[in-house]
């Protein structure tokens, strides 16, 4: 599956992929913050954006697999993998199916553990509501923080735009493949390159407790929690997302 792709910069590559229910869009502020000092490749995930959504099953396997094709693209053997919310699973099954491919890993406002069986029958609830015309701006409060929703309406209006632009057959697709994805502990624990992992402390969606068992289980991993962040933080604090993101590199080149 071609993927529609934002990129900027030149040097050591790095791919980051979008959260739900987002698109590469949401990487304006790191695409310009990290350009400098990387090449940043931002994709739409499959559906999303600029990309079709295709006729296969849903599954994060398959949006792997799309990063893997993509890295094939621009010529990269290895890349520096990133992802934020869904973009974390995505990252993880990049990781399952493709390790030779990871110079490096990063997971923001991400988790390890699979859903519970009432998580992922209200993930089949929202898709079938989408199908139906639904749509998700009633999640927008959610995914930001007390701090953005109190003083930032610039990113809570920004936030919803992006969700708003959302198409619901992806999202539907989205929600289904998250739904089935599966335990990556043991993905996280064979891990042979650095990871760094990024939490917001006001992240009303991914617990402190998930993200403090995802870096345990990770051999090389540091842990990064911003502040006056939720679960969206590379858009909500992007100077302090951008600074971990590049103490990172800088360590890891």
């Amino acid at each position: 599956m071609k993927l529609y792709t934002r990129t900027a910069g030149t040097g050591l590559p790095l791919v980051l992929l979008h959260a739900f229910p987002l698109s590469s869009a949401m990487w304006l502020a790191q695409r310009g913050g990290l350009a400098a000092g990387c090449q940043v490749v931002t994709p739409d995930l499959r559906g999303f954006g600029g990309s079709r959504l295709g006729d296969d099953e849903p599954s994060l396997d398959a949006m792997a697999d799309d990063v893997a094709e993509l890295l094939d693209t621009f010529g990269l053997e290895k890349a520096v993998v990133g992802g934020l919310s869904m973009g974390g699973y995505v990252t993880m099954a990049l990781a399952r199916r493709h390790p030779s491919r990871l110079a490096g890993v990063i997971l923001a406002n991400t988790k390890a553990a699979p859903d519970t069986p009432e998580a992922a029958a209200n993930r089949e609830t929202v898709a079938r509501r989408l199908l139906d015309g639904g749509d998700l701006l009633d999640t927008v409060p959610n995914l930001l923080g007390a701090t953005s929703l109190e003083r930032r309406a610039m990113v809570v209006g920004r936030v919803r735009g992006l969700v708003g632009a959302a198409p619901a057959q992806a999202a539907a697709w989205a929600q289904r493949a998250m739904a089935a994805r599966p335990d990556s502990f043991d993905t996280l624990r064979g891990l042979t390159v650095p990871a760094l992992v990024i939490a917001g402390d006001e992240d009303q969606i991914i617990p402190t407790a998930e993200v403090e068992a995802m870096t345990k289980a990770i051999p090389d991993a540091r842990l990064v929690v911003i502040g006056n962040a939720g679960h969206l933080s590379a858009i909500e604090t992007p100077e302090t997302f951008n600074r971990a993101v590049t103490s990172f590199l800088t360590d890891l080149s």
